[in-house]
């Protein structure tokens, strides 16, 4: 049975630790990331973008997952629609069995991106699902989101209030300086922590954020987010980060010490 992402985020808040969520398109794929998250014990979210839907019959990939929850109870694993451009999509995910989704509108403009993700969440709620949904535009190349640097865009923390409170979404993902794609950062590496502290007084206590873009950003800027949110009622205890390891545009052999070395790194276990 998959578990709820209500109470991995609650019990992530009592832990102190963020999340991994993993991009899975394949057997293989899926099989190393779930026996490194038993070898961690960690908690995960498998998610399935919609580029893999096309790629794969959502069949396969459903029961791919099925599989994995089956022969890993002992750790508990949320089924998630990464980066839904669409209603349609983010239903489609839902009916499915899908018990989260996400729908990233974040190309529209602030009152349309409002008006789709209330839309879903509508719908979503309904059936039980949680609904991610994001504000603000990581540059970069993840599946059909495809954002020059110029169009880039920070997420605001007023914004972020008034969004969270008008949608019902029930986590966030906010643009603070990563981007897709496997290359991050053309020099210096920077993540704009003012910013993650405004956005993180702004919302509701123990709200989830969520990062994507996260996979090779150094451990010193994982590690500076976490403690902006111990602070700020953040990460350690209030904050949860879902980190976006978004490693499906990797071969699909992946070694299995490499993902257990990247999810030991952003569970903080």
């Amino acid at each position: 049975m998959l578990a709820s992402p209500k109470q991995l985020f609650e019990k992530a808040a009592e832990g102190n630790y963020a999340i991994g969520a993993f991009n899975v398109n394949n057997m293989e794929l899926t099989q190393a990331i779930v026996e490194a998250a038993v070898l961690e014990r960690a908690p995960l979210i498998l998610q399935i973008s919609a580029g893999a839907r096309k790629y794969a019959n959502p069949v396969y990939l459903k029961k791919i997952i099925e599989a994995a929850v089956e022969l890993n109870p002992e750790i508990p694993i949320v089924q998630h629609l990464d980066h839904g451009e669409d209603f349609e999509i983010c239903k489609a995910a839902v009916d499915e069995g899908y018990n989260s989704v996400m729908i990233d509108a974040s190309r529209l403009p602030f009152e349309e991106n409002i008006a789709l993700t209330k839309k879903v969440a509508d719908y979503a709620h309904s059936k039980a699902v949680w609904v991610e949904a994001e504000l603000g535009r990581l540059a970069g190349v993840e599946d059909w989101v495809n954002v020059e640097a110029r169009e880039a865009a920070f997420t605001d923390s007023e914004q972020a209030a008034e969004f969270v409170k008008k949608t019902g979404c029930d986590s966030l993902a906010i643009a603070i300086g990563t981007s897709h794609g496997a290359y991050k950062f053309k020099g210096e590496s920077r993540l704009d922590f003012e910013r993650l502290a405004e956005i993180r007084e702004k919302l509701p206590k123990n709200y989830p954020l969520v990062l994507h873009g996260a996979s090779s950003v150094p451990a010193e800027l994982v590690a500076e987010a976490e403690k902006y949110g111990a602070k700020l009622s953040g990460a350690r205890g209030t904050t949860r980060f879902s980190t976006k390891l978004t490693i499906a545009t990797a071969a699909t052999a992946v070694p299995k010490v490499q993902v257990v070395h990247l999810l030991t790194f952003f569970c903080f276990f």
